[in-house]
């Protein structure tokens, strides 16, 4: 091969990885009108709507918590479980009851097995119950936590953000207030996620 013909290889595979490494609105991701509310303070707020019996989500779940692990230090990154039907709430209430006794990165990982490796019944209370006690989490204090006023509030809130961002599917990533990622492949979704998250920090810059 001459030496143009090299340069001319490279060039193309640059510009070919440029064009991978841009995001669009309207292709990759949607704008949210109007931007929503965040609680993350000075840190760009990433919140991801799921299900634990959605598959996607399960596919996800994955590339998502490894991504969790070395993401920005400017970014916080919440879960919002998603009751888009009676028999989902079981699933909220356990994600909140274990968050709330500090045990929910502990069984985030075995719940999603359950419902989409295992095919373990979780559709009420007294199963879910017994499931959490068998990997070590206190029955009694779960069962507290799981019928709690306070957790009554955070479901509600769960589906007012639900409605607020206009979620139809799982999973749905939005990005400070402002962005929305879904229907994507894992590997896309966190490219993107990782793009849109410099979009929202520029625009963050803009606003001091």
């Amino acid at each position: 091969m001459t030496l143009m013909r090299k340069l001319i290889v490279v060039l193309f595979m640059l510009c070919a990885m440029q064009v991978q490494a841009e995001v669009m609105a309207g292709r990759d991701y949607k704008e949210l009108k109007p931007a929503q509310p965040i609680s993350s303070g000075s840190k760009v707020e990433v919140l991801e709507f799921f299900f634990y019996g959605c598959s996607h989500c399960f596919h996800l779940h994955g590339p998502l918590s490894n991504w969790e692990k070395t993401m920005p230090k400017d970014v916080d990154l919440q879960y919002v479980p998603v009751i888009f039907r009676d028999s989902w709430e079981p699933m909220a209430r356990t994600f909140y009851a274990l968050e709330a006794m500090g045990e929910r990165e502990h069984l985030h990982n075995d719940l999603f097995e359950a419902w989409n490796v295992f095919g373990t019944d979780l559709s009420d209370q007294a199963k879910i119950s017994e499931f959490v006690a068998k990997r070590g989490v206190d029955r009694s204090k779960f069962d507290a936590a799981y019928n709690s006023f306070t957790l009554a509030g955070k479901v509600a809130r769960s589906n007012q953000l639900v409605r607020s961002y206009g979620v139809r599917g799982t999973p749905t990533i939005a990005v400070d207030g402002k962005y929305i990622i879904t229907g994507l492949e894992p590997a896309e979704t966190i490219r993107v996620l990782n793009e849109v998250i410099k979009i929202a920090r520029k625009e963050r810059s803009k606003q001091r």
